[in-house]
């Protein structure tokens, strides 16, 4: 089985639509499956250059704004998308942008099936562009995308139950399967640590963008009777950097803060480290499809604190209601916060709970599941 994945780029930090493509892909040929990616170059000379590869499109204008978002789209070479095409048995399109709507036109007049995978929210796109995200516009974009990209696909992967029933209120055509995109997990079972407690380190995991909304948990501080003993760990990059560093630094010149909060970039044994010490891991995204940071954390035993929204499919990992506040409320968050660090019993057996809890989410799993839609749309 030849599956070409279709998507802009498979190698920008911290992009987690190429994490999940990565992972995928890496993980399908482990089970024999042949997967090759038509995708733009990277801008790094020591990225790995994909089977099909498109030269990287700059856009006018915009450019700057896309690279600090953790974006890149590619060039649309005719020549190129054919090969992959004629190459595959089945497409497989991680984004609902131009490189996939034009290898959509190309695939079915060669009678090839496609499937999609709905990675991106519209206010994903929408939001990082000042004065763009009002709800006609991504009511307008969302069916765009429906028409476009996604009623051509014979089955679309959802990765959480939230993005199915928001694709079912659009009547998608396609057939909507609940899938996890799926993470590594351990076989042998994780005995959570007792979680380092001087200081408390709390985790967030995400771009530095407005959508994922890391100043709510820097906010929480203010609110926090135990701000003093919290040590905060911003794992990610992006064009919020400075705004984020700023305030910690504010914080911790008014004295709220003891420690300078923890910013950059961490690879996935740098997170796994992390994750096993921290207290709690704290998602304050404002739109997420599925928020696998959250399961990197808590399969390492560390108990999630996930903002609740109409668009976070986080929320799907949250055991009970002690793991979940309204997002956006820093106070809210605070005092969930202070609950669990007043809570130390409970929160050592919930720990255990969660890293039992995130084998459901086994990147094998997914894959298997994955396999078998392959296979259900080929066999049509």
């Amino acid at each position: 089985m030849n599956v070409l994945f279709v998507t802009n780029n498979i190698s920008v930090p911290g992009n987690g639509i190429c994490s999940s493509v990565n992972t995928t892909a890496s993980n399908l040929r482990k089970k024999g499956v042949d997967v090759q990616f038509l995708s733009g170059l990277s801008s790094d000379p020591n990225a790995p250059v994909p089977m099909f590869a498109l030269e990287k499109f700059h856009f006018p204008i915009f450019q700057p704004i896309i690279d600090a978002n953790g974006f890149s789209y590619a060039r649309l070479t005719g020549k190129t998308i054919r090969e992959a095409i004629e190459w595959a048995d089945i497409l497989h399109v991680s984004e609902p942008l131009f490189l996939q709507e034009k290898a959509i036109r190309l695939a079915e007049k060669a009678g090839k099936p496609i499937v999609g995978t709905f990675h991106l929210y519209t206010q994903n796109i929408l939001n990082e562009i000042p004065g763009a995200s009002w709800g006609w516009t991504n009511d307008i974009l969302m069916k765009m995308w429906k028409k476009t990209i996604f009623d051509h696909c014979a089955a679309v992967q959802c990765p959480t139950e939230v993005v199915r029933k928001l694709l079912e209120k659009y009547a998608f055509k396609s057939r909507l399967v609940v899938i996890s995109n799926g993470t590594d997990i351990a076989s042998e079972r994780v005995v959570a640590q007792k979680p380092q407690t001087d200081p408390y380190i709390i985790l967030n995991i995400g771009r530095y963008a407005n959508v994922k909304s890391q100043m709510t948990l820097l906010e929480a501080m203010k609110y926090s009777r135990h701000s003093t003993e919290i040590q905060i760990v911003l794992a990610g990059t992006g064009v919020n950097y400075r705004k984020l560093e700023k305030e910690g630094e504010r914080l911790v010149s008014r004295g709220v803060l003891k420690y300078k909060p923890e910013l950059g970039f961490k690879d996935k044994e740098q997170i796994k480290a992390v994750a096993s010490k921290a207290y709690l891991y704290v998602h304050c995204a404002k739109l997420e499809v599925e928020g696998l940071g959250c399961i990197e954390a808590v399969r390492e035993g560390c108990v999630p604190l996930i903002g609740s929204g109409e668009y976070i499919g986080t929320t799907d990992f949250a055991l009970d209601d002690r793991s979940v506040y309204p997002g956006g409320d820093a106070k809210a968050l605070a005092e969930k916060i202070d609950w669990w660090i007043e809570h130390p019993e409970e929160r050592e057996d919930a720990g255990q709970r969660y890293a039992d809890f995130s084998r459901k989410f086994a990147i094998g799993k997914s894959i298997d599941s994955l396999i078998e839609m392959y296979r259900s749309v080929l066999d049509r």
